[in-house]
């Protein structure tokens, strides 16, 4: 069986858009493929126990904007710390990755635009003027994959996802899943790279 990494995600994250390109190089180098799972962070974080950046104490939001600072100098990544339109319901744009890959697509062009569009750009991604662009830029029929995105279906997946991810353990986005191992954070992409450099077995959490 091939292996795959699972990747759960929300595009609209600052840590899924510092790791996104990093992902796509280790799957690259170990020719592994990558499962595009975009999640309601959310529900994700109702059963973590994590709260949105906007409630946490005054001294974590401090430090977070010391992180994605550091984080953004050492990827190499402009960073913009308090992008305009953030926060922002990100449904439509992650349920356009999910129609892009129901078509046979692939979408991390579309999502790295996406991740770009938010944290380096100060795009309007809650305009769906904007997510057909950025569609149409990246090689898709944006009307076919909006229509099919704001579908039952594709919602249907989205909350699949995000059960998924729960049952996995994942603790937020973006987490990462190898041979049922889960790796939590963009800042574990060099662990998972470890883990198919020396095709260890996985880890187990033990309780």
């Amino acid at each position: 069986m091939a292996t795959t990494i699972d990747y759960f995600y929300v595009g609209a994250s600052p840590f899924t858009y510092f790791g996104h390109q990093q992902l796509l190089d280790v799957a690259a180098r170990h020719e592994v493929a990558i499962a595009y799972k975009p999640v309601d962070h959310l529900a994700l974080w109702g059963e973590s126990g994590a709260v949105p950046p906007a409630k946490r104490p005054p001294v974590r939001q401090r430090y977070r904007l010391l992180e994605l600072q550091r984080i953004a100098e050492m990827r190499g990544l402009p960073i913009n710390l308090k992008p305009a339109h953030w926060p922002f319901d990100i449904t439509l744009c992650d349920s356009c990755a999910i129609s892009i890959v129901e078509s046979g697509g692939d979408p991390a062009t579309y999502i790295a635009s996406v991740l770009s569009g938010v944290w380096a750009e100060d795009a309007d991604l809650a305009d769906e003027g904007e997510v057909a662009a950025r569609l149409l830029a990246t090689g898709h029929d944006a009307n076919a994959i909006i229509a099919n995105a704001k579908s039952d279906a594709v919602a249907a997946v989205r909350a699949s996802n995000t059960k998924e991810a729960i049952e996995r353990d994942a603790v937020g986005v973006p987490a990462y899943v190898l041979n049922g191992e889960v790796f939590w954070g963009q800042d574990r992409i060099d662990h998972i790279d470890h883990a198919l450099s020396t095709g260890r077995s996985a880890f187990t959490a033990v309780e």
